[in-house]
């Protein structure tokens, strides 16, 4: 090889190392929305004004960008109206029964909507920097085709015009919902699709979950003096509006019947926003030993039963703030909102849409675990539409564990209980792996379980693996290197492994991209010789507890050797045990009466009759 050739490729290598480099480097789009809207609360329609400051923080130019219009799923034919009539096992609080020649029959709820009840967003005009921008609508997507590029390091502002119609609701968002709140307003407003480094996620909604873009809201919104609103950020004219917002002491003229108040709400550093609104709201307020100010809204005209638990909310849902601050990290938004609206249970940014008519134990859960998302979905912001275990999963084991505490139950008879669901999607047959993308789950179960499941689990077989104080620690950590970011499941699992310093790359793949199973078993025993066989395809490290014949008893930890590394224990720790060889051999130091893996019950073993050994 000529010394100029090789000179050359010595430099394209250098080349592409310091460029590879600098491509990886972290990066994310910011977003400013300024937002005038004005409801006429009659027609359930509002007219809005958008304007938008978009930054391309990427390397790359941008000739085109998405908005998602979410309220476009409403409607006849739409892909979540034909979603729900294929899917096996189709969500019930959107079907209804109907008569259809002479028999009952279950039909999509969309599909009954006539043309005043559907949702829409039509987009009127939209500008980029002045200047018009060609745009269609499809679906529940606008295609944005730009005159110029946007450059890297620049902002650009869209301004735009558009008209809405809020549905019926039927799922999490709409109108006049089952217990008769008027305004779930939820995925109301055209929102800019997120795009990263593996570029846009201009998803359509079909029914589950978001990704969004970080950035700041100032959101004005018009509405009927006699409704009450709550929801994202705080509120800035509070002074003028009242109805419990007020400062101490301040008295609030009465506002005129069909006079329309104009709220301005700002939020700073979210990637939603949300609200709802109901001429019967109940605002009840507490500020928390951190100084965040929690805000309840809930319908006065409840059954007095239901009221009563929800008087009872605010001090828990600020030992629920204390609790998550101390387990994964501090809430850092000056306030929260619970918020009586949907048709369930929907986290937002610094707020939450809940169902109100529940015992109190049950409002204290859903409020557990939609509060818990302000920190597994809003604070660190990951893709929940390809990775809803690590949203719903994380957020379900942190909330589990509140819940735990809070009616006096044992951890371990929390995670039998998930184990217990496991083990039933194994059994169905129905169980996909955990890297499907949310919408694309053959059957609601297999979703439901696996991601809110199987992603709890996910992180109680991980402290099988590292130990409590290590997974601890992980998530400690996560929260700290990842809020305000997008982290994805590699990014959690780097984590865990420089806490722990145990190797997890093949616990990531088996839990999450495959469907296999963890099965082992007491081959024999033999005297003092004791043999263990993999039988499932899933590998994982061994807790052993051995009694012997004369009543004495001791611990075992047999490590895999792809850890390459041990949790701390205090078990005596034998020899790895090799992936690929399904048995493992070792001898103890007495004659053997009992053997029995997983004594602690954490392992998530399809088989558990065959771990235990009697003589």
């Amino acid at each position: 090889m000529k010394k100029n050739n090789l000179l050359t490729l010595l430099f394209l290598a250098l080349s592409t190392v310091v460029f590879g480099q600098k491509d990886c480097e972290y990066w994310q789009q910011h977003v400013d929305y300024t937002m005038d809207i004005d409801v006429d609360h009659e027609k359930f329609q509002y007219k809005g004004k958008q304007k938008l400051v978009y930054t391309n923080n990427s390397p790359d130019a941008l000739d085109q960008v998405f908005y998602h219009l979410y309220f476009n799923a409403f409607q006849p034919g739409s892909e979540m109206d034909l979603r729900l009539q294929n899917i096996e096992d189709p969500d019930k609080r959107m079907m209804q029964e109907v008569e259809e020649n002479g028999q009952k029959v279950l039909k999509s709820r969309i599909s009954l909507l006539n043309e005043d009840q559907i949702g829409f967003i039509k987009v009127n005009s939209l500008t980029m920097n002045g200047k018009a921008v060609n745009h269609k609508t499809v679906g529940t997507v606008l295609q944005v085709t730009l005159n110029e590029a946007i450059q890297p390091g620049t902002s650009v502002t869209f301004e735009m015009e558009f008209d809405a119609q809020i549905p019926e609701q039927i799922r999490r968002s709409g109108r006049n919902s089952k217990e008769g709140v008027a305004f779930s307003m939820t995925q109301w407003y055209p929102k800019m699709a997120e795009y990263d480094f593996e570029g846009w996620h201009a998803d359509p909604y079909i029914g589950r979950e978001f990704f969004g873009v970080w950035g700041n809201f100032d959101v004005t919104l018009h509405l009927n003096s006699q409704y009450i609103i709550g929801g994202t950020g705080v509120l800035q004219n509070a002074n003028e509006i009242g109805y419990g917002y007020e400062d101490k002491g301040v008295k609030v003229k009465k506002h005129k019947k069909k006079k329309k108040l104009s709220w301005n709400f700002k939020a700073e550093n979210v990637h939603d926003f949300a609200w709802a609104a109901d001429k019967d709201y109940t605002h009840e307020k507490l500020v928390t030993e951190d100084g965040i100010v929690l805000h309840f809204l809930f319908k006065s005209t409840m059954e007095p039963k239901f009221v009563k638990s929800w008087m009872r909310l605010p001090q828990k849902t600020a030992d629920m703030m204390k609790f998550f601050g101390e387990k994964v990290g501090k809430y850092p938004y000056p306030q929260y909102t619970v918020v009586q609206g949907g048709d369930g249970g929907m986290e937002y940014a610094q707020c939450t849409l809940i169902t109100g008519e529940r015992s109190y134990g049950s409002l204290v859960g859903v409020t557990a675990h939609e509060l818990a998302h302000s920190w597994f979905q809003h604070l660190l912001g990951t893709n929940e539409s390809k990775y809803p275990w690590m949203d719903e999963g994380f957020t379900t084991y942190i909330s589990t564990l509140y819940e735990n505490m809070e009616f006096k139950k044992s951890d371990d008879e929390a995670f039998q209980n998930a184990y217990g669901g496991y083990m039933y999607l194994v059994r169905s047959g129905k169980q996909e792996a955990l890297s499907t993308h949310g919408d694309r789950y053959s059957t609601n179960l297999a979703y439901g379980i696996g991601s809110y499941t199987m992603g709890s689990l996910f992180l109680a077989e991980l402290e099988y693996i590292i130990g409590e104080e290590n997974l601890d620690k992980t998530l400690k950590e996560y929260y700290n290197q990842w809020k305000f970011k997008h982290p994805n499941p590699n990014d959690f699992k780097r984590v865990a492994e420089k806490v722990s310093g145990i190797q997890l790359d093949w616990f990531l793949n088996e839990w999450t991209q495959t469907t296999h199973t963890i099965d082992y078993s007491i081959k024999s025993v033999n005297g003092t010789e004791i043999t263990l066989e993999r039988v499932g395809a899933m590998p994982m490290p061994i807790d052993i507890a051995v009694v012997y014949e004369d009543g004495t008893s001791e611990n075992f930890n047999i490590p895999l050797r792809m850890m390459l590394g041990s949790k701390p224990t205090g078990a005596k720790v034998l020899e790895a045990w090799a992936w690929a060889i399904p048995t493992y051999t070792f001898n103890v130091s007495k004659p053997v009466k009992e053997v029995i893996i997983d004594p602690a019950f954490r392992l998530a073993d399809v088989n558990r009759n065959t771990l235990i050994y009697k003589k």
